[in-house]
């Protein structure tokens, strides 16, 4: 059985790497276009439902994982930015203030014709403090190139969007754009054969 990331994230990547994961990379070309009447958690895993079956078309007899992550504040739903100026807006709302990020994870299984035999998803909300930020700050971080590729403009991971972040309530992982432990957990409970084949091999 492969194991496809159906994402062109290196966080995400280097996550799974993280956890001794052999898998293969094919992220989804698809048009990330949902209900926008959604919930934010119901949001991203409509998001990452739609990445994933798009992918699990292309592979059979796989396990197929694919997410998406959004941050939210005071009910405005923050992507990824279109450029600078944009950047720059997200970053200055965020400056001294709390924000949610969700991030959104579907897994499918795969039959011998691409089919998906079986399916779950879920989500996980992390809320992240901001410092307060200069305007030097935010421009000297938006000159690096650093929030172009992420959702609210900023990692949590990066040299400097590390230093914005006064403190977490929830997972780190899933600020970074994939939750692990609720990834572990939802394997387990969904697929247990699959996750004792995953994690541990022939131990157990």
């Amino acid at each position: 059985m492969k194991i496809i990331l159906a994402s062109a994230s290196p966080r995400r990547a280097t996550l799974l790497k993280q956890l001794n994961i052999d898998f293969e990379t094919d992220p989804s070309a698809i048009d990330e276009i949902a209900d926008p009447g959604l919930s934010p958690s119901n949001l991203v895993e409509a998001l990452s439902g739609l990445k994933g079956r798009d992918v699990a078309e292309r592979h059979e007899s796989s396990l197929v994982i694919a997410a998406d992550t959004i941050v939210c504040y005071q009910n405005q739903i923050l992507g990824k930015p279109a450029g600078e100026s944009e950047a720059r807006t997200m970053l200055t709302m965020l400056s001294g203030n709390s924000h949610d990020v969700y991030s959104g994870v579907w897994v499918g299984l795969t039959n011998s014709n691409a089919s998906i035999e079986h399916s779950f998803s879920f989500s996980e909300r992390t809320k992240v403090t901001f410092s307060s930020l200069s305007e030097s700050e935010i421009n000297f971080y938006i000159a690096g190139g650093s929030p172009m590729d992420k959702a609210g403009a900023y990692g949590i991971q990066d040299d400097f969007g590390a230093l914005f972040v006064n403190r977490i309530e929830g997972d780190y992982y899933n600020v970074v754009g994939f939750p692990l432990n609720a990834f572990y957990r939802n394997l387990r409970n969904q697929f247990p054969h699959i996750h004792k084949t995953i994690f541990f091999g022939k131990h157990v």
